[in-house]
């Protein structure tokens, strides 16, 4: 039995709908999952790891410790340089995780007196990690840059003060709405009033830039961002997150970075397998699966217009295009249709995003065809129009 409290939560979200399960695997088709090029089930990825960790001799299932204790096996060093010299970054530190990353880097790198600007809309890893630090926090409207620039101006007196760092905070790809803000803009901005600008690329490597390099370098501003952080779990296939940053800034995380310090490191065969996936993204056939990602995206955008459902859907280039459904009921029921029909579209509920604007995510991947992308897109405008 639970506590009356703790009960109490439980069910107020089974009242409002928004109750959260663990879902039953299903053989449908794909348009739910992070894997935007299908690396997760790249075969070319799964042998170049197996080959190349037999013939460095790596046969560890674990880190055996933190990468401060024992956990940091050689693999470590090729990886991070590898990310530094692929996202022109002056050093890379590796994560466990996104999550971890987050929570690392905003828990410990703002500190008291400093002041952190967010979007409203970042994603909860980062609203936790800003939580557990010593540093006053205030959102602005989403891709607001002129919001941004009032509350700059509101406090204005503190930002003179050469001793307060303040943190602007955004993502290059949203990923409850797929959308972007004018990041080259913010970027100069920031730069103007001397504010430290953190990036999460989390949905953008992989989908944007020549090689699947990020939204940063594909608009050119990596000298102009303090950090960025990017994950492994979305279009790399794999696991785990970095951050990108300066030497002095891997130094810093290294030493104060809870999440860092304190946790096992990566096993051999997971830091392989994102070097692996590294080098697939470089190589003709990652070139080939990035293009099919972007065909399937610019498919979709056409079958929402040849369907009028436009007015539905949120602007966005991304592999994440999201239908406004208000209501979690309806959403839900929607969703559950999309399934019948052998479709696997999640839909996203309040308290996730504001209530009023919840929503179906499309994820897209390149392994996703003409022909599911018009018949998923043919089925909802049936139901949505009913």
């Amino acid at each position: 039995m639970l506590p009356q409290k703790l009960q109490k939560k439980l069910e107020e979200r089974q009242q409002n709908i928004s109750l959260r399960t663990l879902p039953v695997f299903k053989q449908l088709v794909d348009f739910s999952s992070n894997d935007y090029l299908g690396f997760s089930g790249n075969a070319s990825i799964f042998n170049a790891t197996h080959q190349y960790l037999v013939d460095g001799s790596f046969f560890k299932n674990g880190a055996t410790g933190s990468r401060l204790l024992s956990g940091n096996h050689n693999l470590y060093d090729e990886l991070e340089s590898k990310l530094a010299l692929f996202h022109q970054s002056k050093a890379a530190i590796v994560y466990n995780s996104g999550y971890d990353a987050n929570i690392g880097f905003f828990s410990c790198v703002p500190q008291r007196g400093d002041l952190v600007f967010y979007d409203e809309y970042i994603h909860a890893s980062i609203r936790d990690g800003i939580a557990m630090s010593n540093a006053k926090s205030y959102k602005f409207k989403h891709n607001s840059l002129s919001d941004l620039e009032k509350l700059v101006e509101r406090h204005s007196a503190i930002i003179k003060d050469d001793e307060t760092a303040i943190y602007v905070v955004t993502e290059s790809v949203f990923s409850m709405d797929g959308d972007s803000p004018n990041l080259k803009e913010m970027a100069l901005f920031c730069k103007e009033h001397k504010l430290f600008f953190v990036v999460d690329e989390a949905h953008a490597v992989g989908v944007f830039g020549d090689l699947g390099q990020g939204l940063v370098q594909q608009q050119n501003i990596v000298d102009l961002i303090f950090a960025r952080i990017i994950t492994f779990g979305k279009a790399l296939g794999c696991h785990g997150a970095a951050i990108l940053g300066s030497a002095e800034l891997k130094s810093y995380l290294v030493n104060f970075s809870r999440s860092f310090i304190y946790t096992t490191a990566l096993a051999p065969h997971s830091v392989a397998t994102i070097l692996q996936s590294y080098y697939f993204l470089e190589s003709k056939d990652g070139k080939m699966q990035q293009q099919l990602l972007r065909n399937a995206v610019q498919f979709f955008k056409n079958e929402v217009d040849k369907c009028s459902l436009k007015e539905h859907f949120m602007p966005s280039d991304s592999a994440i295009q999201c239908c406004l459904i208000s209501g979690n009921n309806k959403v839900k029921d929607i969703a559950k249709k999309l399934e019948e029909n052998g479709f696997n579209v999640k839909a996203i509920l309040s308290p996730t995003v504001p209530r009023g604007e919840e929503r179906l995510r499309f994820c897209l991947h390149a392994y996703n065809t003409p022909k599911e992308i018009e018949k998923v897109i043919t089925v909802l405008c049936n139901y949505i129009k009913e």
